[in-house]
This record gives structure tokens, sequence and C-alpha cells, in this order.
């Protein structure tokens, strides 16, 4: 099964003098096939040549074609001027509710200046 829609991303920057890394705290809102809120933390770095790697955990609440309940997701993005891959799946026996059972994998596509997401699920 797929869900597909919309998310608005808020990204807040944590301040972490110590680490040579960035972090942010996430806070989703979903509309669509997913429709709740996703908030987490994500850490990443970004080389002086442009090359970059993030990874965040976050945690949805809400519905998923109309089934409610909650899970993790985590995403995995490596980018360099040559190529870029995101995987981002749902964290096994993270699921709780009418969601409980769920697996799967989101997709998301930068499209007219917003974001779009594709869930591949199974439950």
């Amino acid at each position: 099964m797929n869900a597909n829609g919309r998310f608005e991303i808020e990204l807040t920057p944590q301040q972490d003098d110590a680490a040579p890394s960035g972090r942010m705290v996430i806070d989703k809102t979903y509309t669509g096939g997913l429709v709740g809120k996703g908030v987490g933390q994500m850490l990443s770095k970004r080389t002086e040549t442009g090359d970059s790697v993030y990874a965040a955990i976050e945690e949805f609440v809400g519905e998923v074609d109309g089934k409610s309940g909650s899970f993790t997701l985590f995403h995995n993005g490596v980018m360099s001027k040559a190529s870029q891959e995101l995987t981002i799946f749902v964290v096994a026996g993270s699921g709780s509710g009418e969601l409980s059972n769920i697996s799967g994998s989101l997709t998301i596509e930068m499209v007219d200046g917003g974001h779009q997401y594709t869930f591949d699920y199974r439950m």
C-alpha cells in the first residue's frame, strides 16, 4: 500500500559547541495519506567541499490512511555534487495503536518549492 501527500517542516538549530557536527530539532506537519506530526532530532555534517551526510530519528504520531497510532522513522542521507542518496524507513517494532504492525519506507521529493512524500507500507 502507499500513502501520498505533503509536509511542512521547521528545523531548529541546537547549540553544541563541543561537537563538530550540527544538530537540529525536527518539527513536521503531514497532510494527505499521513495526517499528523513528526518530531525528532537530526545530526548533520557538511564538508568544505559541499559534501554532506545526515541521520535523523523522527517520531510520527497520527493517522495512516485513517488508522491511528505512532511509529518511528530512521533517516540516512548522503549528498555530494554528483549524487544524492536518502533512505527513510520505519524502525521495526516501533508501531503502536492501529499501526502496531506497520513497516515500510518513505521517499521525499521537492516539488514547486515544497516537500512531497510517498510512504510505501505494510500492516
